[in-house]
């Protein structure tokens, strides 16, 4: 069963940058696919950026120009580096992965993104 454990989050002030990792375990091989979403409401995530194993990449349009995102294919790590952070960025920041294109994906626990001066 894969596992997704996120890390990175903290608190930052306005205008500052961070960077989220998130890494699989229990899978032999690459994963498909991954990406970042946050939460949005009690029942909502939004998608944030995925990149696919072949290194493609797709932006939501609030995160295009300010956040990046990338992976060690090899390792199963992805990453998110986020700059000019406001605090409508506060949320709380998770990892989801694919095995394949048939897979509903797994998502990690999360990881607390709080930008405040």
């Amino acid at each position: 069963q894969v596992l997704l454990v996120e890390s990175g989050g903290d608190l930052v002030e306005p205008g500052g940058s961070l960077k989220l990792s998130c890494t699989a375990f229990g899978i032999i091989g690459p994963l498909n696919a991954m990406a970042w979403y946050r939460q949005v409401s009690e029942n909502q995530r939004e998608l944030i950026a995925a990149i696919a194993l072949g290194g493609n990449t797709n932006y939501t349009d609030f995160a295009k120009g300010r956040f990046t995102v990338s992976r060690d294919g090899a390792e199963n790590k992805v990453h998110l580096q986020m700059s000019g952070l406001k605090p409508d960025d506060t949320g709380r920041y998770y990892c989801r992965g694919w095995i394949n294109r048939f897979d509903t994906g797994t998502w990690g626990q999360g990881t607390q993104v709080t930008v405040s001066s």
